[in-house]
């Protein structure tokens, strides 16, 4: 038997249509083995709190271990993980293919499924992950919606608290009534035929529920960047990803939106185009996880594989362009630095630091890079018991955010920027205006080139 692996880490098919899946017992008996390997090593116990939770509990067991330790306290350590796969990606010697064969976030989520299945998603949470109704709802009020979710806001913000447990200091994205695609449809954009990349590329860009309803400039920035570099582009959104239900195991909803997503962007890829996710979290929903949760059998599978092989992350793509292309003239330098936070599914991917690749293309690029979770987790973060584990978890990025001394912060994940910033407020007291921006890296790329969007 082999100490640890040095192989590439190689994941297995999620089987959840499999009645084992759900065993309670098998569950449990999967649960120890994988702890009681955990506990021997010990090597993940500063990348979040499940693996200190864990710990804590078989040291406080007493002589017996682990066996001592009740699957009652289980949900302790599996309420911690934030599925940000940096156990599995960067530190666990014991991945497949080694044969003990770890792989600690997808037994989490194994766990939240049979959670789901025989005990139900809480009605607050099923409602708080719905981001494609919650993001139709906001954009239509988006003022009103705004306000009531203000974190200033004393008189919404504890009901918000008490009806849909999110902590009342943790910040909320903004809805925009003008959409990422609204604005698209509206805004021509016009194609730069003396690029390098012209007529060689054409992109769909997955808007994603997040750049569509709180964030449209990310979609604007990354539209007018790659039509500087040549590259035509549209615009479209079957749905969301899906990586919310994801996260509270819903499994056969994510299967369900992975097929309704895939057939719509089938037709596109039919047609030469590249598939452009404009957050990491999706795209790596899209290329690495929808291929593991499809089954085989199921009629979406091939578009979902082909879906995947087309597919690339917003920096990816740019950097691939560079590469292999060519990039527009026109870079400037952009002044005051950037503290650059690589975001945990960007690293999932296994494609190197794209983010940073793309702004060191920039003259004169000044980047402090830091790669380390920011602890939010998606919808995990702002929940009302989750919030302040999710700013321990992220002080470090925070800390060296603040002492980087760049006059902007940049995630390629929209709410793990938004959570440094809170991070970077606990610790100065001066909250956002520590530093001049809080960005995208696209956002930075776009100004480069003295695009305004």
């Amino acid at each position: 038997m082999r100490e640890g692996s040095l192989e590439a880490p190689v994941r297995h098919p999620l089987d959840w249509k499999n009645p084992d899946f759900y065993d309670e017992a098998k569950l449990d008996a999967e649960m120890r083995r994988v702890f009681d390997i955990c506990h021997g090593c010990r090597r993940c116990f500063n990348l979040c709190d499940s693996f200190p939770r864990l710990f804590d509990l078989v040291d406080e067991a007493g002589p017996g271990e682990l066996h001592d330790v009740s699957s009652s306290d289980f949900p302790k350590v599996v309420d911690a993980c934030t599925l940000c796969d940096m156990c599995f990606m960067t530190k666990c010697p014991y991945v497949p293919p080694h044969e003990w064969a770890l792989d600690f976030p997808h037994l989490m989520l194994r766990y939240r499924a049979v959670d789901a299945k025989t005990r139900g998603v809480p009605f607050a949470v099923r409602q708080l992950v719905q981001t494609d109704r919650n993001g139709k709802l906001g954009s239509l009020t988006a003022p009103l919606a705004n306000w009531a979710t203000d974190v200033g806001n004393g008189l919404t913000r504890p009901i918000l608290a008490r009806v849909a447990g999110v902590h009342p200091e943790a910040h909320l994205p903004k809805f925009h009534g003008h959409t990422f695609r609204r604005r698209a449809a509206d805004t021509p954009v016009t194609v730069n035929r003396e690029a390098p990349a012209y007529g060689k590329r054409k992109a769909v860009l997955y808007a994603t529920c997040f750049a569509n309803y709180n964030n449209p400039s990310i979609g604007m920035a990354a539209r007018a960047v790659l039509a500087r570099l040549g590259v035509e582009t549209e615009v479209v959104y079957p749905g969301c990803c899906g990586m919310p239900q994801f996260e509270q195991g819903e499994v056969e909803k994510v299967n369900a939106k992975a097929g309704t997503v895939a057939d719509a962007l089938g037709p596109w890829i039919d047609k030469g185009y590249d598939v452009v996710a404009l957050i990491p979290s999706c795209a790596l929903m899209l290329k690495l996880e929808w291929p593991l949760l499809v089954p085989q059998d199921d009629p979406h599978r091939a578009a979902v594989e082909t879906l995947s092989r087309a597919t690339f992350d917003l920096s990816e793509y740019v950097v691939d362009i560079a590469r292999r292309d060519g990039l527009a003239p026109g870079l400037e330098p952009v002044p005051g630095g950037v503290a650059l936070h690589i975001a945990c599914h960007s690293r999932a991917q296994n494609m190197g630091q794209k983010a940073a690749e793309m702004l060191r293309l920039i003259p004169g690029a000044d980047l402090k890079v830091i790669e380390r979770c920011s602890g939010h987790g998606g919808s995990w973060g702002v929940m009302e018991p989750n919030f302040p584990v999710a700013l321990k978890v992220g002080k470090p990025v925070a800390t060296q955010a603040a002492k980087s001394g760049k006059a902007m912060v940049a995630s390629e994940c929209p709410l793990a920027g938004q959570h440094i910033m809170q991070g970077i407020e606990r610790q100065t007291g001066a909250g956002e205006t520590a530093h001049s921006t809080n960005l995208h890296p696209i956002e930075i790329f776009a100004r480069a080139y003295g695009i305004a969007v």
